[in-house]
């Protein structure tokens, strides 16, 4: 248990996947529990991936965002070249599932995905990333290279040392063409 933020770890367990065979670890902060999926021997500096919990497209593949395409990605990478997954319990960018699905339903009528935030009185992206320093602390990891396309994780990880950005790259459909151009363009995601 860490004192600093409170936070119980779970045994380490095999999880055996489509991509590969991992090690899976659960930490609970509070009232949330994240996961970290990884490959033994971790590298001095681990591929990382930060992946926001997204059920809709995670679970049941949909085609509205990029969010399973990108974690499948990330789970083909590391079981090709090493390093982990962290699955951070932030459905909705932190909105939560009935907020998402009431999102979802803003953009059926048009608005894309920050005005439908902000319609439900949030910003873009109410995500945090304090939870990652301390996972890597508990690995002992303070070198990564970041799997992302997003750069406010990328600015989020001050005590980290980010020696390289992976880029992700997912092509689009006709369903979330849209939602990735509001990604690009007003959230700055290096597409």
């Amino acid at each position: 248990m860490n004192e600093k933020m409170k936070i119980n770890y779970s045994n380490i367990a095999n999880l055996p996947t489509k991509s590969g065979n991992f090690k899976i670890q659960a930490f609970k902060e509070a009232h949330k529990e994240h996961m970290v999926i990884f490959n033994e021997p971790l590298s001095d500096i681990p591929i990382v991936r930060v992946h926001s919990e997204c059920l809709t497209g995670d679970a049941f593949s949909s085609l509205k965002c990029d969010c399973g395409d990108q974690l499948n990605f990330a789970l083909d990478t590391i079981a090709k070249d090493g390093g982990m997954i962290i699955y951070l319990r932030q459905e909705g960018r932190n909105i939560g599932l009935l907020n998402k699905i009431n999102a979802y339903a803003l953009q059926d009528q048009g608005l894309d995905t920050i005005k439908a935030n902000h319609q439900l009185g949030f910003n873009a992206d109410e995500r945090t990333y304090e939870m990652v320093e301390e996972i890597l602390q508990h690995f002992n990891i303070n070198k990564i290279r970041l799997l992302t396309n997003n750069p406010d994780k990328i600015k989020s990880l001050k005590n980290i040392d980010i020696v390289e950005r992976l880029p992700i790259i997912i092509k689009s459909n006709k369903y979330n063409e849209d939602y990735l151009q509001v990604k690009k363009n007003e959230m700055g995601h290096l597409l």
